[in-house]
C-alpha cells in the first residue's frame, strides 16, 4: 500500500518532464530530503565482492548522480553503494534534449544523456568528503 507522501510525490514529479524531475530529486537530496527514520543495516545482506565490502547488494547506478552531487545522501537512503558518472578532463554538454524518457509500463527511465557532467577538477573538489573507488 502506498503512503500519501509517495502518491503525492509521484504526482508532483510526473508533472514535470523526466529530466526536470530528475534535477528536482537531486536538489531534494542535497537539502536533506526525504526526512524520516532510516532503517538499520541488516548484516545478513552484507556483500563482499572484489575485496570491497558493501552493507547490501542494492546500489544506485551512475546515470542517476552523474556529477557526484549526492552519493552520501543515496547511501543514507539505504543503498549499499552509489556509482557516480564518468569523469573527463573538460566538461561535456551531453546530447540535446529530450534525453530522458519514462517507460511507465516497465516502471523505468531510459536516458540518452551521454556524458553530461562536470570536469575532473570540479569532481575532485566535490568528492573530498566520501570514499570512492576507481575502476
Amino acid at each position: 500500500m502506498r503512503s500519501l507522501l509517495e502518491v503525492a510525490g509521484r504526482r508532483a514529479l510526473f508533472a514535470f518532464d523526466p529530466e526536470t524531475a530528475h534535477g528536482l530529486s537531486i536538489t531534494a537530496l542535497k537539502t536533506g530530503l526525504p526526512l524520516g527514520h532510516r532503517a538499520a543495516p541488516d548484516p545478513r545482506l552484507a556483500v563482499r565482492l572484489g575485496g570491497l565490502e558493501f552493507p547490501n547488494p542494492l546500489g544506485m547506478a551512475a546515470g542517476y548522480d552523474k556529477n557526484a552531487e549526492v552519493p552520501n545522501a543515496l547511501l543514507g537512503l539505504g543503498f549499499g553503494f552509489a556509482e557516480v558518472g564518468t569523469v573527463t578532463p573538460l566538461p561535456q554538454p551531453g546530447n540535446p534534449r529530450p534525453r530522458m524518457f519514462r517507460d511507465v509500463g516497465r516502471r523505468s527511465v531510459r536516458h540518452d544523456v551521454l556524458v553530461l557532467h562536470k570536469f575532473l577538477f570540479s569532481f575532485l573538489e566535490d568528492t573530498h568528503d566520501f570514499r570512492f573507488f576507481l575502476h
